[in-house]
């Protein structure tokens, strides 16, 4: 089939000029995995007015499940391929073949997804990999980049170690499904969202031999036998339940640490990315260190281009030394990039071959009666009652609000000097309750001079799941619980416990006269099931303080130099 040129010099940004391809061809097509079901590939070749490429080149990959070509509310057809938030315009200019399948389920190919990234989804990558490796057009090399669930589809897909797989770039995923889904037994965010309607992926733009309509329109009706996402989660409550959905222990199924041997092995090159405030990054970091690979973390939120950094360029430069053999000093590269945080919107990047807050040394600030110190404060205890209506309008909030008027509040005294944060936090605090199990969050926040709050960090463990126990990886120095049920723990009448709550990784500049703050509740915004989790009368949860008790939170401060 002939494909289509279209140009892009419009918008190109101004270095377009120096790439070697301003104009591409397109072609979309469905392509049998193993099992016969028909996936929608959208392949982009680099051209230049209306000759394309005939040289061989690298491949780019990436799966979505957000549908590859769509046609919005205006009729104007979007294209992931020729967005750059992950430099996949850039790359086409750059002289890579970029390719966007929709997995299983989703968009225009056939299929209904069994489970959430499951080993189906998986080997489907790996067979689109090995297919476009071998089309004409192809060097045989192939990278894969992706953010969030994309971000799952390259690691999953890498986890079955398809031998033309060479590099990947990913951003916003997991380490470990269960913690990351249902951090410390608890489901708060990701995943849960209600799925989306049948209708979203009628918006797909068909392939081109489907001038009608009719294949996408057969495609989509296979897509309402879909499992539910959020029923998938909600109904695993242990790392080794079986799901009455699939059949198994999912959770083990979809959880990527059990393929790094995989990985490794097939000598896949990795480079990690994530933000500062987005949940995954803890994730990402533990990704990072455990399989050797590049880091970068930048400021800002859920897979946002991180600022003042030259971001396409990175993933670029990247990809040009790992997939052509470019000399282009990459391989001299400090391997680990992070945001160090100053005032305000203040900051700057450092490099060193140690994830961030690798040196950091703790700090520990006790809780006391309504106090935050350095000392611990005399015995006492204070109780709360779960306020379950903490819920806010927003659809995704990817980082919580402050909680302040929802549980118990420590304030430290403004501070004399500044404070560097760098590395993960972590919470001891003893608690009673009036209930056999109860979710706790904990929160750390920066109160500045003005009185304007900001959530610095957050963790949270169901009181049941509190036993440690060792983790099967490098967990960097972290409490690691194991979510199994065999080690769940009911709270006896009367029984106090320490929860030790990991909290997530953070780079943040307390500057001199703010304060610190440290709160605790038994709810929170981003649980979706809020309504099904109400009790009635609510519980009530104590925390102890005291020296005997120990209820504090362990600080990583930054050594001189940012590590």
């Amino acid at each position: 089939m002939a494909a289509a040129l279209f140009a892009i010099m419009a918008v190109a940004p101004a270095t377009a000029a120096a790439q070697p391809y301003t104009d591409y061809a397109r072609e979309s097509l469905y392509v049998p995995v193993r099992d016969g079901t028909r996936l929608a590939v959208n392949v982009y070749r680099p051209g230049n007015g209306d000759q394309v490429a005939t040289e061989r080149l690298p491949v780019i990959f990436v799966f979505t499940p957000y549908r590859a070509r769509i046609r919005n509310a205006e009729g104007e057809v979007v294209e992931t391929a020729l967005q750059d938030s992950l430099g996949l315009r850039s790359l086409l200019r750059a002289g890579y073949v970029v390719a966007v399948a929709d997995i299983r389920g989703k968009g225009a190919s056939f299929g209904a997804r069994r489970g959430f990234q499951d080993r189906t989804e998986a080997m489907d990558g790996h067979d689109l990999v090995q297919w476009l490796a071998a089309q004409p057009y192809s060097t045989g090399d192939v990278g894969m980049v992706g953010c969030s669930y994309l971000g799952g589809t390259t690691m999953h897909t890498a986890s079955t170690a398809p031998p033309a797989l060479r590099a990947i770039f990913t951003g916003a995923t997991d380490w470990d499904k269960y913690a990351f889904v249902r951090r410390g037994g608890i489901t708060a965010q990701f995943n849960t969202r209600p799925d989306e309607p049948l209708s979203d992926d009628l918006a797909s733009v068909p392939v081109d031999d489907d001038a009608d309509g009719a294949m996408l329109r057969a495609a989509v009706a296979e897509h309402a036998a879909n499992t539910s996402m959020a029923g998938l989660w909600y109904g695993m409550p242990y790392r080794d339940s079986v799901s009455p959905l699939t059949g198994n222990a999912f959770w083990d199924e979809v959880a990527i640490w059990q393929y790094a041997d995989a990985i490794r092995d097939a000598g896949i090159a990795t480079y990690f990315w994530g933000n500062w405030n987005d949940e995954p990054t803890s994730d990402v970091i533990l990704a990072a260190e455990n399989l050797g690979s590049r880091l970068l973390v930048g400021p800002g939120s859920h897979c946002e281009t991180p600022r003042d950094f030259a971001f396409t360029q990175e993933i670029v430069r990247y990809f040009d030394h790992e997939l052509k053999g470019a000399d282009n000093g990459f391989a001299q590269q400090p391997r680990v990039t992070w945001w160090s945080d100053e005032t305000g919107e203040a900051g700057h990047y450092e490099r060193g071959d140690s994830w961030p807050g690798a040196r950091s040394q703790a700090s520990a600030w006790y809780l006391g009666d309504g106090a935050l110190a350095a000392r611990p404060p005399v015995a006492g205890a204070r109780t709360f009652a779960v306020d379950y209506d903490v819920a806010n309008d927003a659809y995704f909030a990817f980082w919580p609000s402050p909680l302040d008027a929802h549980g118990l509040v420590y304030d430290s005294p403004p501070l004399d000097v500044g404070m560097d944060l760098l590395g993960f936090p972590t919470a001891h605090v003893t608690i009673a309750a009036d209930r056999p199990d109860v979710d706790v969050f904990v929160y750390l926040e920066a109160v500045d001079a003005a009185g304007a709050v900001e959530v610095v960090s957050f963790g949270r463990l169901k009181a049941s799941q509190r036993a440690i126990s060792p983790a099967p990886w490098d967990n960097l120095g972290l409490p690691w619980h194991s979510g199994r049920e065999a080690d769940a723990a009911p709270l006896a009448a009367g029984q106090s416990a320490t929860l030790v709550v990991p909290m997530l990784a953070t780079s943040y500049h307390v500057p001199a006269g703010s304060r610190l703050r440290f709160v605790v509740t038994g709810a929170d915004p981003r649980q979706r099931n809020l309504a099904d989790l109400r009790q009635d009368p609510a519980p009530r949860i104590t925390v102890a303080h005291g020296w005997e008790y120990g209820s504090r939170i362990e600080l990583p401060l930054a050594r001189e130099g940012g590590e």
